[in-house]
C-alpha cells in the first residue's frame, strides 16, 4: 500500500492535533506538515507535495477557497479537501471552481474523513453525504419557485453516462477512451448536457451531480 501525504491546514491548534490523531490512525495515512494559515499551507503544498490538503475555509491571511485555487494552479495533482461548517450552494460552488475536490462538513468529519481523503488521494470526488439532501431541497425549491421542472429525465442514457464520468474529474478525452467514443463525440454529448441542464462550466456539472446523488 502507498502511503497518501497529507497537509492539514486550520488555524485552530486544537484542531489540527485532533485530525492529525485521527488521520494517522490509518495506518496508509501520513500527516507531513500543518499550516495555521492561507499562505503557510500554499508555501507548505509547494514545498511538501502531500497527496491531499485538508484545508479550512474560513483561514487567516489568505482564505481557504483562494489558497485552494493557489495550490491547484501550481500543482494539479494535490487533492484539496475542503472543511466547511456551511452546506449551501454557494459556497461549494466556490470551492469547486476553486479546484477542491472533495468537501467536508465539520460536524460529520469525524465519520468522513477517511472515506473523503482516501477517495480524493484516488483522483475522485467526495463530499458530506448530508450536503446532497440539502443541495437537492435547495434545487427542488428552486425550481417550484420558477415554474420550471428538473430536466435529468431528458438526459439519453449515453449523456448520463457521461455527465458521471466528467462530475467524476475525467477529461473529454478520458471520458472518450473508457466509452471507446471520439474526443469530438464526447464534446459535443457535453454541450448538449450543459444546454438540457443549464449548466455552464465544469464546477456546476459536478455540483449538480452531488445534488442527484450520481457521485458520492
Amino acid at each position: 500500500m502507498n502511503t497518501i501525504r497529507i497537509l492539514v491546514a486550520d488555524d485552530h491548534g486544537i484542531v489540527r492535533k485532533g485530525l492529525r490523531l485521527q488521520l494517522e490512525q490509518h495506518p496508509g495515512f501520513q500527516v507531513v506538515g500543518e499550516a495555521a494559515d492561507g499562505r503557510e499551507a500554499v508555501r507548505l503544498a509547494e514545498e511538501l507535495e502531500p497527496h491531499v490538503v485538508l484545508m479550512d475555509i474560513a483561514m487567516p491571511s489568505l482564505n481557504g477557497i483562494e489558497a485552494t485555487a493557489q495550490i491547484v494552479k501550481r500543482n494539479p495533482r494535490i487533492g484539496v479537501i475542503i472543511l466547511s461548517m456551511h452546506s449551501d450552494e454557494a459556497y461549494l460552488l466556490r470551492t469547486l471552481t476553486a479546484g477542491a475536490r472533495g468537501y467536508l462538513l465539520k460536524d460529520t468529519a469525524d465519520t468522513d474523513l477517511h472515506r473523503a481523503v482516501q477517495a480524493v488521494a484516488d483522483g475522485k470526488p467526495f463530499f458530506s453525504p448530508a450536503i446532497a439532501k440539502t443541495l437537492l431541497d435547495d434545487y427542488v425549491h428552486q425550481l417550484q419557485q420558477r415554474g420550471l421542472q428538473d430536466s435529468y429525465a431528458l438526459l439519453t442514457d449515453r449523456e448520463k453516462e457521461i455527465l458521471q464520468l466528467l462530475a467524476e474529474g475525467k477529461s473529454n478525452k478520458e471520458a472518450a477512451s473508457i466509452l471507446n467514443l471520439s474526443t469530438y463525440t464526447v464534446e459535443t454529448h457535453r454541450s448538449h448536457i450543459m444546454q438540457k441542464l443549464d449548466l455552464h462550466n465544469s464546477a456546476e456539472i459536478v455540483l449538480y451531480a452531488v445534488r442527484k446523488k450520481i457521485i458520492v
